[in-house]
């Protein structure tokens, strides 16, 4: 019998690997941090805490990030975040 894993902690994985995957886009795009939450419009200790996967964002927020990135969720969410985070990524199409 295989023991289904919290939802919490898939929850909280989800978060870090969004945050993880907005330092790399915004890094990407030569941003740091303060000057990427300036061009959001958000607070940058709360853009840090988003990196760190410590904030659970709305909506709004999300889209702001998004938005500031040139992403479209569908982009953002194929490349960064799974469903299932415990299970192997399948590498994103080019």
């Amino acid at each position: 019998m295989t023991t289904k894993e919290p939802a919490d902690n898939v929850r909280l994985r989800q978060l870090a690997n969004f945050g993880a995957g907005v330092r790399a886009e915004r890094s990407k795009r030569g941003y740091s941090q303060e000057s990427f939450a300036e061009h959001v419009e958000i607070d940058r200790s709360y853009m840090g805490g988003v990196e760190r996967g410590q904030r659970n964002l709305s909506f709004k927020n999300l889209m702001k990030i998004l938005e500031g990135l040139d992403m479209e969720p569908s982009e953002f969410f194929a490349k960064h975040v799974s469903l299932h985070p415990s299970k192997p990524r399948r590498p994103a199409k080019a």
